[in-house]
Formats: C-alpha cells, structure tokens, sequence
C-alpha cells in the first residue's frame, strides 16, 4: 500500500503540472498531461509485473509512450498527445491483467 500511496502522489503531481501548463498556455499542455500519467501508468504496471502477466499490452503501452516522447521532441505535439493516451490504454490493460494473474495466483 505505501507503494501506491506514492504513485498517488506522483499523479497529482504529474496533474498539478498540467494544469498549470494548461493555464500558462504552453502548447505542449496535453501531450505533458498525457504523457506524465502514460508514464506514471506504465511503472505501475512494470511494478505489478506487467512485463511477465500482460507482454502485450506492456510491450504496446512503453512503445506507444516512447514514440510520443519522439513526436514531441519534434513538436508535433497533438501525435505525441495521442500516442501518449494510447499507451496510458495499454497500461491500463496491462495493470488489470497483471492484477488478475496475481488473484489467480493466490498473491
């Protein structure tokens, strides 16, 4: 439980950033939003074991995250947005799989 009690912590920390990106009117709000949380959500899932209980949707959620952090980096910003809330899906996939093997396995 301290583990997500962190991890909480760093959401809201990763939100705070966003909005106040949001509201400084950068153009790179959304992609910084999606991507903080993607992020956040893929080390949760590695945490859980993802890598070993979900392959897939692990392996879909840290490449669609990389492929948004390139799309950034060279500004194309609403690709890198998308990419990032794909890869925040696939995590999110992964994390359920992953916990759905832990109850399968008695842990």
């Amino acid at each position: 439980m301290i583990r997500l009690k962190g991890l909480e912590k760093v959401r809201s920390l990763a939100l705070s950033i966003g909005l106040l990106m949001t509201a400084s009117g950068c153009g790179n709000a959304l992609y910084a939003l999606a991507a903080n949380s993607a992020s956040t959500k893929v080390e949760e899932a590695r945490e859980l074991g993802a890598e070993q209980y979900a392959t897939y949707d692990f392996y879909l959620a840290t490449e669609h995250l990389e492929k948004a952090q390139t799309e950034a980096s060279e500004a194309d910003y609403s690709d890198a947005a998308n990419l990032a809330e794909k890869a925040e899906e696939h995590a999110d996939k992964a994390i359920r799989l992953a916990r759905e093997a832990h109850r399968g396995a008695g842990r």
